[in-house]
């Protein structure tokens, strides 16, 4: 089954699957300048999109006709389901996901856990690996926020470099939580080559199963492809989620030159026809407004409209196009409660 907003549903009942969004999201640093709530013009939207980490207001989207709309255009697309990574310290909204969900038709899966240190309040900075791990099966068995409507997944677990005290204990909860719920477990990993193996150590030395680990943004952690053979061998899934940002470079360092699309599924072809083609996800991970269709973006149909074409290009076979838009997605979300 799969735990979504309006409750759980059968796998077979759902068609194409995004693992790796945010639709109602509060992702503006801590402390950032600027009007959270300015108008985005068009003059300025490519700059803004450009450089999409300088503008605070590109950073909040917490209106529900605006996702609502954007799922609808997503439906259109042939999309089935959507995955809110919008953990806790994202302004995370499972009653407003309910409704964007009924308003849409499209299936929405909230997540539990916690985000990056700085964005998440004290009083739950402070708690202890047990309480957190009691915290995240809550979330997932009960309710996120006081509400009954439970995640179907936990993460983005949110990993700096280093990793802080907290996001260590985070990550020991989360493993405990998947123990218990067996829900499978998504990492928003440091920007380090290494940060990766680092959180499969600590996730596997606290009894977590590694098959059911999503490494996310491969495109600016490894993004030529190199040191992501030792993931999959380990058998984490790793997911290329920046699908539709094609610029020169990571918006975070000027450092790090992006993949384009076309480079990213090269990429996952090679890995594919090394056997690791079940254990690959892709996504757009949406969380400014330009990348939404509203704002003059690609939306969250960018894969079905546009990358399945280029897939077909490079010759992917259907298996592995199925695998990527639908079957592993939907394999990870299958909650496979565990008797207490």
């Amino acid at each position: 089954m799969i735990r979504t907003v309006l409750g759980d549903v059968s796998a077979d009942a759902v068609g194409p699957a995004l693992l790796h969004e945010h639709v109602l999201f509060d992702i503006v640093p801590p402390g950032a300048a600027g009007d959270r709530h300015a108008d985005i013009a068009v003059p300025d939207r490519w700059q803004v999109d450009y450089r999409s980490n300088e503008c605070a207001a590109n950073a909040l989207q917490r209106d529900e006709a605006a996702a609502t709309a954007e799922l609808a255009r997503y439906a259109q697309d042939g999309g089935a389901l959507i995955v809110d990574q919008s953990v806790f310290g994202l302004a995370r909204d499972p009653a407003g996901l309910a409704r964007v969900s009924a308003a849409s038709g499209i299936h929405v899966v909230a997540c539990a856990g916690t985000y990056v240190e700085p964005y998440v309040p004290e009083p739950v900075r402070a708690l202890s690996a047990g309480a957190l791990a009691d915290r995240f099966t809550t979330e997932v068995a009960t309710g996120c926020d006081g509400t009954p409507i439970r995640a179907g997944l936990i993460g983005e677990m949110g990993c700096s470099w280093p990793l802080t005290a907290f996001e260590t204990r985070a990550l020991e909860a989360a493993a405990e939580a998947q123990a218990r719920t067996g829900a499978a477990i998504s990492v928003h990993p440091g920007r380090h080559e290494t940060a990766c193996a680092q959180i499969l150590d600590i996730l596997a030395a606290n009894g977590a199963d590694l098959t059911r680990v999503i490494l996310c943004h491969m495109d600016r952690t490894h993004p030529d492809g190199t040191g992501i053979l030792p993931l999959l061998e380990r058998g984490a899934v790793v997911e290329w989620d920046f699908f539709g940002v094609e610029t020169s470079h990571y918006w975070m360092t000027d450092e790090v030159e992006l993949p384009t699309d076309l480079a990213r599924l090269r990429l996952i072809r090679s890995f594919a026809d090394h056997g690791f083609g079940g254990q690959i996800a892709v996504s757009h991970d949406i969380c400014t407004k330009t990348r939404l269709r509203q704002w003059g973006g690609h939306g969250y149909g960018h894969i079905l409209r546009n990358v399945t074409a280029l897939m077909h290009r490079l010759a992917f076979p259907q298996s592995l196009i199925d695998a990527l838009i639908r079957d592993t997605p939907l394999r990870l979300l299958n909650v496979k409660e565990i008797p207490q």
